[in-house]
């Protein structure tokens, strides 16, 4: 079988992916996306057109919100978001489609990019081991020495309400914020057009969310997990929206 792999936005997992492609030599397209990438970034390509008509070729595509209306006969959609939040992640599917074995270090990134620290804590990470991998995740989802910065000055502006740490982030990379703050119960990060809260109902409410906003919502993870909105306006009513159902009893 021959295989065409479309990759999704970047991080640790989308990287390492990427290198298993290489080191298998695996036909790949990878635009060097962002998170919320979609399937419609590469089907207007022309070279993608012709792939969609060939039966000799499987297209794959990772971790991309599949906005096509088209019905493609020979895609796979890898994935573990949103419907699929309780899939492996998607460097352990890829791996079992190419019949491939994971190394130490990349069971450590499939672990940290479903669970986060708690996965990999259970895995058996040692402390050097989960602050390497957190290090390399933020690198590859392109965070800066400035969004670091950034980041420290955005937990010191932090607020409590009801129990949510709530942090008006001042980076639009939100993993610096979220490793500072670990262990959290629930935390709320947004800027002007992004959202993502971690904790108690997350999984619920990105349920909930998907239904009114549709492909901005996305969410997933270990137990509670995690949802965001992107490409939203984040308005004070959808703040307090958010805050009162994160501690509905229902």
């Amino acid at each position: 079988m021959k295989y065409l792999f479309l990759l999704g936005g970047h991080d640790l997992e989308m990287v390492e992916i990427r290198n298993i492609l290489d080191e298998n030599n695996i036909e790949y397209i990878d635009k060097n996306l962002s998170w919320g990438a979609k399937l419609s970034d590469y089907i207007a390509s022309y070279d993608i057109e012709i792939k969609l008509n060939d039966k000799n070729t499987t297209l794959v595509s990772v971790e991309l919100t599949n906005d096509s209306n088209m019905e493609i006969e020979n895609l796979i959609e890898i994935d573990h978001h949103n419907e699929k939040a309780d899939f492996p992640a998607a460097i352990e599917q890829v791996a079992k489609l190419l019949n491939i074995k994971l190394t130490r270090e990349q069971l450590l990134i499939a672990e940290n990019d479903k669970g986060y620290i708690p996965k990999m804590i259970e895995f058996g990470a040692t402390k050097e081991e989960i602050a390497e991998i957190r290090k390399l995740d933020r690198m590859m989802q392109g965070v800066t020495d400035e969004d670091e910065k950034l980041a420290v000055e955005s937990i010191k502006d932090k607020k409590t309400i009801d129990g949510i740490i709530l942090v008006e982030s001042k980076t639009s990379k939100f993993s610096p914020v979220v490793d500072r703050l670990y262990p959290f119960e629930k935390l709320l990060i947004y800027t002007e057009n992004n959202l993502t809260y971690y904790g108690k109902h997350a999984k619920l409410l990105g349920k909930k969310y998907s239904e009114i906003l549709n492909d901005k919502v996305y969410f997933g993870g270990q137990g509670e997990g995690y949802f965001g909105i992107s490409g939203e306006k984040i308005t004070e009513q959808l703040l307090n929206d958010i805050i009162s159902k994160i501690n509905e009893k229902n």
